[in-house]
């Protein structure tokens, strides 16, 4: 029987997955997964399931009223759940926190393959797939419980929905609990607890150019991003300005040269913002951003990277008048100490 993977993304950022028959309807399969979605007449009357489908085709029928959705906003992509029969996989933005629908994250655990270190800057944490691993969409994250500290930290997936192993780039922390463990206490064959996936960074459908904005460690979304790329063959014009803040900082750079020959219009560019650095180009994201990234504005823009990176590079689209299509953005503070 065919059926398609609905990807219901909450408020809080929690995403859970269900599978959908193809001739059923979404809110019922949510049900039917003890994921209670908003409803009250559940026959398209009421307006109360009323989400966003954001990737996916999907048939809405007829029998609803247009109290409960009008043109505009079915043309807009909004959608009654107890209505919506998916004829392909679909993202649904769903607008209440996953406490409200009585669901959470999931939880399961991964075995420690390997744990590469580039010098002092960042680690290359890689597991071996556990069978109840968690489906994801390419962008988001996991919390990472840190063995005997009762403590966990967020790390985004720097490898594929469907990779052979699941990996995180982690930033390299003096005194870091991650890094202290990952430099002292890991070990092949361990195991650590998991749960997620969360985030409402990830990658959307790609109908437009796209700049990706990657700050340190923050390279690791675009590089689950740039594999489904590579996958799905886009076409798109795709550019990425990575900047770090030392010479050593700049890793994994090789693996953005492979993308290059495997993703048809991919191209990026690297800086580095200390005064002092070696490297050929000097300076802060916002300082090597050509206009022909921008597209005069018709781009979908992807950043990750420390809160003071986001916020210059939304001063410096304010400052120069730049309006993207789409502005997507995750900040993130690694923790400084251990317990």
């Amino acid at each position: 029987m065919t059926s398609y993977r609905i990807a219901l993304n909450f408020e809080d950022g929690v995403t859970r997955f269900v599978e959908c028959g193809a001739t059923e309807k979404v809110l019922d399969a949510a049900f039917r997964n003890r994921i209670n979605l908003p409803m009250d007449c559940s026959d398209g009357v009421c307006g109360t399931c009323k989400c966003r489908a954001e990737s996916g085709a999907y048939d809405l029928g007829d029998e609803y009223i247009e109290d409960a959705l009008t043109e505009d906003e079915a043309a807009e992509g909004l959608v009654l759940t107890c209505q919506m029969v998916p004829k392909s996989d679909c993202v649904i933005a769903v607008p209440v926190p996953s406490t409200t629908c009585k669901t959470g994250t999931a939880e399961f655990s991964a075995n420690v393959s390997e744990v590469a270190p580039f010098s002092d800057a960042a680690y290359e944490l890689v597991l071996d797939i556990p069978e109840n691993a968690p489906v994801f969409l390419p962008g988001q994250y996991v919390n990472i419980h840190v063995p005997g500290s009762g403590q966990h930290r967020s790390y985004s997936f720097s490898s594929a929905p469907g990779a052979r192993r699941m990996t995180f780039l982690i930033k390299h922390v003096d005194s870091g609990l991650m890094s202290t463990w990952l430099k002292e206490g890991a070990a092949s064959g361990q195991t650590l607890q998991m749960t997620g996936p969360l985030g409402s960074f990830y990658l959307r459908p790609v109908n437009r150019p796209l700049l990706f904005l990657a700050g340190g460690t923050g390279l690791a979304p675009f590089l689950s991003m740039l594999e489904v790329l590579a996958t799905q063959k886009s076409e798109q014009p795709v550019h990425m300005i990575y900047g770090v803040t030392r010479d050593q900082d700049l890793v994994l750079v090789d693996r953005l040269q492979e993308y290059a020959q495997r993703v048809p219009g991919f191209t990026f560019t690297t800086c580095v913002a200390d005064a002092n650095t070696a490297h050929e180009r000097q300076g802060y994201v916002t300082q090597h951003m050509p206009a022909q990234a921008l597209h005069g504005g018709n781009v979908d823009v992807y950043l990750c990277g420390p809160p003071p990176m986001v916020d210059a590079v939304q001063k410096h689209f304010k400052s120069e008048g730049i309006t993207p299509a789409s502005f997507h953005y995750e900040k993130f503070t690694p923790n400084q100490t251990t317990a």
